[in-house]
């Protein structure tokens, strides 16, 4: 247990962005698995603009580095190949 008074503010601190952060994680997971579920609907339209929304959660969360830039933009190529091969068949 801390007893400095700084040692108490930087828990409470980390504490506060710790839930902050997973609170993003959580709806950045639920969008993605709505888009996954979009496409196994074969709903391509209503995926096509939803894309969209997921391309901003995911620069959002980079931009704020609750997750790796390279990790979004990972994501991003895998959501868009996933797209496009629902769309050929």
């Amino acid at each position: 247990m801390p007893r400095r008074k700084t040692s108490l503010k930087k828990k409470r601190q980390d504490e506060k962005r710790r839930q902050r952060n997973l609170k993003i994680k959580q709806r950045l997971k639920k969008t993605i698995k709505k888009f996954a579920g979009l496409i196994q609907a074969k709903n391509i339209p209503e995926a096509k603009t939803f894309l969209s929304q997921v391309y901003s959660q995911l620069d959002k969360a980079a931009k704020k580095r609750i997750i790796h830039p390279k990790t979004a933009s990972r994501k991003k190529a895998r959501l868009a190949h996933w797209l496009a091969k629902a769309t050929q068949t």
